[in-house]
């Protein structure tokens, strides 16, 4: 008996460590709707057919047996949104993969990179409370260790504090959002007065003004990133939602000469040290290789080099001149704020136009270089189609001619363009006969009567 049930036991963990999705990764269906309160969930909305939500699924696989490690209170889903269509649509899935945490009546899109570390760290931090308290300054210290950016309130019930608390429940997809008394607070950290709201970053704090800064959700939509960072096509597009000009030195990680450097520390020296001059118009940073931002810019740009982006309407700034210090880079970027500098591409018509022009050369050579027999059968195979048929329509014209050419010589080969003799003579006697005048034709009437 005692046999048997080992081997009964062994079996299941065969089955759940080959099947790990079955275990830790729920199947929903239209019941979830009904029950799906009772509990916090991240759901994958996804379709059989996406090659996208194919390769999420080893992924989130590890995400259902890393939230049932850690003992989240979070349950792990998938559902097949072509199946369940009505569900889907009632939660506003327009794409797939759709990753959401539903929590009670709220529903939070997951934007970021899709890595179980990413998603489990959103799920955790959404699935927690909007504001955390942090009791001590061991706490505190803790908690800026972990985290680069952190939005914390000082003081007590305020209308500030509500203010806090809204803004909390909107960006906590991005973010941390804590509270602490002054005390809690490090040494270092003076405040004018209390309530207030500080962000932590760059190993310094910031404090929102409402007269400078205006709106509270816009400032922490602004200040969530940090003052220089690694910029890839992800955090781009993150970065379009601030509003902010994008200021990045374009290099190869790989490549340590010293023109590489140079730029990528010029950039972060003003990032950092002129902060209080650029920070609420410009993010700055770096990118490893220029494939991305020629495919923005539609262009080859040349490495290393500085380009100042701006996400809103597709515009890019490029210096006039080579950029050799901070000084430089502070001239050209003061340039752009006062409109001297000249503006490239934007979302015209005809920059909209060149945009497809360029995706679809790009996606033809793109198919060509990965894979030259698929892309000599995708774009050779209509071409020749085409070809074949404009040779037959234009070929068929002339053929049909030339026969009825034919069919005319030996019908009468002796008809030449003028015509022959008997046929004009014909023709002339006709044209006598049909001119007959009016008296003549009274004169014959009348003869015929008489006789009559």
């Amino acid at each position: 008996m005692a046999a048997a049930g080992f081997c009964f036991f062994l079996a299941t963990a065969s089955f759940l460590l080959l099947e790990p999705s079955l275990a830790f990764v729920e199947d929903l269906d239209d019941t979830f709707k009904d029950t799906r309160q009772d509990d916090i969930w991240l759901v994958d909305f996804y379709a059989p057919w996406c090659g996208h939500c194919k390769k999420l699924e080893p992924v989130w696989n590890e995400v259902g047996i890393e939230m049932r490690k850690s003992g989240s209170p979070v349950r792990v889903g998938k559902m097949d949104a072509t199946i369940h269509s009505s569900i889907a649509s009632e939660f506003g899935v327009r794409g797939f993969p759709t990753i959401k945490l539903l929590k009670g009546e709220m529903a939070y899109n997951y934007r970021g990179p899709r890595t179980k570390e990413d998603i489990v760290e959103f799920s955790n931090r959404v699935a927690g409370p909007l504001i955390r308290q942090l009791p001590s300054q061991q706490m505190f210290d803790h908690v800026q260790k972990r985290h680069r950016v952190l939005f914390v309130y000082v003081g007590v019930e305020s209308t500030l504090k509500e203010k806090f608390i809204e803004v909390a429940s909107e960006l906590i997809v991005y973010t941390y959002f804590f509270s602490a008394s002054e005390e809690v607070l490090p040494e270092y950290v003076t405040l004018n007065e209390v309530p207030a709201i500080l962000v932590f970053k760059d190993s310094s704090y910031f404090v929102y003004d409402e007269y400078e800064d205006g709106d509270l959700s816009s400032w922490v939509n602004k200040e969530r990133f940090e003052g220089y960072l690694h910029v890839d096509g992800f955090t781009l597009y993150e970065l379009g939602d601030t509003g902010k000009l994008v200021a990045v030195a374009v290099i190869d990680e790989k490549n340590n000469s010293v023109e590489h450097t140079r730029l990528k520390s010029i950039v972060e020296e003003v990032a950092k040290g002129y902060r209080d001059h650029f920070h609420r118009d410009f993010q700055f940073g770096h990118m490893d290789g220029s494939e991305y931002i020629n495919s923005l810019l539609m262009d080859e740009v040349q490495i290393p080099t500085i380009v100042v982006l701006n996400t809103s309407n597709q515009q890019y700034f490029m210096p006039s001149k080579k950029i050799e210090n901070a000084e430089d880079l502070i001239q050209f970027i003061t340039s752009i704020l006062d409109g001297t500098a000249e503006a490239q591409g934007g979302d015209g018509i005809l920059q909209r136009i060149k945009r497809v022009a360029y995706d679809a050369k790009s996606t033809v050579v793109s198919v060509f270089k990965s894979s030259p027999l698929l892309g000599c059968f995708l774009f050779g195979l209509p071409l020749g189609v085409i070809s074949i048929m404009c040779y037959g329509i234009c070929t068929a014209d002339t053929d049909d001619g030339s026969e009825e050419m034919t069919r005319k010589d030996v019908i009468d080969p002796n008809i030449s363009d003028e015509g022959s003799d008997e046929d004009l003579e014909e023709d002339k006697t006709r044209e006598n006969s049909s001119e007959v005048t009016d008296e003549d034709q009274e004169e014959k009437d009348y003869m015929e009567k008489k006789k009559d």
